[in-house]
């Protein structure tokens, strides 16, 4: 699915112009990414977490010319889905 077709579902369930539906989603992600990017989490109740998590410093390889390197620590942005989310899907993907 991508987001056209986010956008898509989302006028067809509304009634929303689909100008007004794509604001609505970009809205949405700009707001997560900028929580995000100040440290904040986003808590969505029966959907899940967008969460920063913080990474530590490690050591890598450079196997190109055989050295080590330093990976600095740093914060990724994360998902948790909520246990309800979770459950839905178990039940009603099936693997071909």
């Amino acid at each position: 699915m991508t987001k056209a077709d986010i956008v898509s579902n989302i006028v067809d369930e509304t009634g929303l112009e689909r100008v007004e539906a794509l604001k609505v989603v970009e809205a949405f992600m700009t707001s997560i990414k900028s929580s995000l990017s100040n440290g904040e989490n986003v808590y969505l109740r029966g959907f899940g977490s967008f969460i920063v998590k913080e990474r530590a410093e490690k050591t890598g390889r450079n196997i190109s010319k055989n050295t080590a390197i330093i990976i600095p620590a740093h914060n990724i942005p994360s998902f948790k889905p909520a246990k309800t989310f979770v459950e839905e899907v178990k039940v009603n993907v099936k693997v071909n």
